[in-house]
């Protein structure tokens, strides 16, 4: 096996291939358990935000490593398993190694797309019935709670009332949404 690696041409496939993949595997496996002290040679795989799709860019040790990868094994397979000459080898290499690249931008934009807030817009709940939580108190002389369905979901949001006090358990209607991201409730008909 040692001989098959490392005799003849194979040395200028098999280097860059190990390298590549141990090094690519430290970044990757550090990058998927939060990236805290991933720093291999370059900044911080991960931003303040904790972007995935930071840590995989044009020109970092993250494509390198891909490239340096893809380019090793396509070119030790070409030129050991396929027996294709050391310039054929040298292009499929190449066409490895751009190909690994690709497909790992790719799959961490793929693994960054699965990233969801989870936030809800507060205008949403313009129109929407729901009941009220904790008693808002009449002519916004102070506010209450109002429990609104959104999406399947139950929020809870805080509310004033622009005519008679409206107690727990009233069934009421969104009128209106504030700037302080507080709603304007009446009763529902």
């Amino acid at each position: 096996m040692i001989d098959l690696l490392f005799t003849g041409s194979a040395v200028w496939f098999t280097i860059p291939a190990l390298v590549g993949t141990i090094v690519f595997a430290l970044r990757l496996g550090l990058m998927l358990v939060g990236g805290g002290g991933a720093e291999l040679g370059d900044v911080d795989i991960s931003d303040a935000h904790g972007d995935p799709g930071k840590a995989f860019e044009v020109l970092s040790i993250q494509s390198a490593t891909a490239f340096a990868m893809g380019f090793g094994w396509a070119g030790l397979a070409s030129l050991k398993g396929f027996a294709w000459s050391m310039p054929t080898s040298l292009l499929l290499a190449a066409v490895g190694g751009a190909a690994m690249v690709w497909l790992l931008a790719v799959l961490l934009k793929g693994m960054y797309d699965l990233e969801a807030s989870g936030n809800v817009a507060i205008g949403t709940a313009l129109g929407h019935e729901g009941d009220v939580y904790l008693t808002v108190p009449a002519r916004g002389e102070g506010r209450g709670q109002v429990r609104v369905v959104l999406d399947q979901r139950q929020r809870t949001y805080t509310a004033t009332t622009e005519g008679e006090e409206l107690p727990t358990g009233t069934r009421v209607r969104v009128t209106r949404v504030n700037e302080d991201n507080t709603l304007t409730v009446a009763r529902a008909d």
